[in-house]
């Protein structure tokens, strides 16, 4: 073993952590600590920590105690933890191991016994922790992999639309700085922060689907006809049938966010959206934040249709419902991000 790894002794009794420290000194560093509280503290400023011998019995905090904080750290799971023990209930036993310990060391000490024991737990451990280390790592890679081949698609999309590729950019800042100040203000709508990321990504496809629109009517630079308008329309479907059909490549949530906000970007508060005429909250929360963000940066956005609008007219015309109708809570986030916001600030 190298020598830089340590073991942490937690025992009340000198005596028994010097027994023990005796034991393992040829092979690891020693830590003591003669109390639970005093171990608590170490576990929380030193990462060389690879096991810790832990006595049950102690006069400040026990081993239960050091045991739940280690569970709380997240630690338990990388670390294994040995109980020391002399003749303690088989009920405090058993709380030891359901709180992740995974082994105990019966006193009076077996010297080489005791050592084989925890050299093949900690090689197993090592052996995990590593395993653990390449798999993330290797989730990372496809992360951000999947990420780019998403991206490099909807600003394919967007170059189609005869605009930069910036859209795709504002689409995913304003979309993520508008659902976390939702959250903020209604914990009702709360998802955990890798949950945000995995919206911000569909938020790039939003507009996949426009890829089946014809170039007569996805460039038109007049108004559009009301059949014109219909198969417009048509691309929160289309977007959803393209999506279907490269589930696997995607992460899930990814792919379930993505087709959720193809779908629905173009729903409306009152029910008069478009595909499904869904209204109110039976329509996603991230799909409401990103149908907002859509608006907004389409309107601040030169088209072949129109000129770009200012910051401010384009936010006032966004209350005023001259876009469609919003959820007040979405539009009440969407107030306090607006303010001191502006396009020149994003790009």
């Amino acid at each position: 073993m190298k020598k830089s790894e340590t073991i942490l002794i937690v025992d009340d009794v000198e005596i028994n952590r010097i027994m023990l420290a005796e034991i393992f000194r040829d092979s690891y560093e020693i830590v003591e600590a003669a109390g639970g509280q005093e171990a608590i503290a170490i576990l929380d400023a030193r990462k060389d920590i690879v096991a810790v011998l832990l006595d049950l019995i102690m006069p400040d905090v026990n081993g239960l105690e050091v045991l739940k904080a280690m569970n709380q750290s997240g630690k338990i799971k990388s670390i294994p933890v040995f109980l020391i023990t002399a003749a303690e209930s088989q009920v405090m036993l058993l709380e030891g191991y359901n709180l992740g310990a995974v082994d105990v060391i019966m006193k009076p000490f077996a010297t080489q016994f005791l050592k084989c024991r925890i050299s093949s737990v900690l090689e197993l451990y090592e052996y995990r922790n590593d395993l653990e280390k390449k798999v993330r790592r290797q989730a990372k890679k496809l992360n951000e992999l999947m990420t780019s081949i998403t991206e490099m698609l909807a600003t394919a999309i967007e170059f189609r639309d005869c605009e930069s590729g910036e859209h795709v950019k504002r689409i995913c800042v304003l979309t993520r700085d508008l659902m976390n100040e939702v959250i903020r203000l209604y914990p009702e709508y709360s998802l955990p922060e890798i949950e945000i990321e995995k919206v911000v990504t569909a938020a790039m496809l939003h507009d996949v689907g426009k890829i089946a629109i014809p170039d007569s009517i996805l460039n038109k630079p007049g108004k559009l006809t009301q059949e014109e308008f219909e198969i417009m329309k048509q691309h929160t479907v289309k977007g959803c049938e393209l999506l279907s059909s490269i589930p696997n490549i995607m992460d899930e949530g990814i792919f379930r966010y993505g087709y959720d906000i193809c779908r629905h970007h173009h729903e409306r508060w009152d029910g008069k959206g478009y595909p499904d005429g869904l209204k109110g909250d039976e329509v996603s929360i991230w799909a409401q934040v990103v149908a907002v963000a859509d608006v907004y940066d389409a309107l601040i956005s030169p088209r072949v249709y129109k000129k770009a609008f200012s910051h401010d007219t384009a936010v006032n015309m966004i209350f005023e419902g001259q876009c469609g109708t919003f959820n007040p809570k979405v539009l009440n986030a969407f107030r306090n991000i607006m303010d001191g916001w502006d396009k020149a600030d994003k790009e």
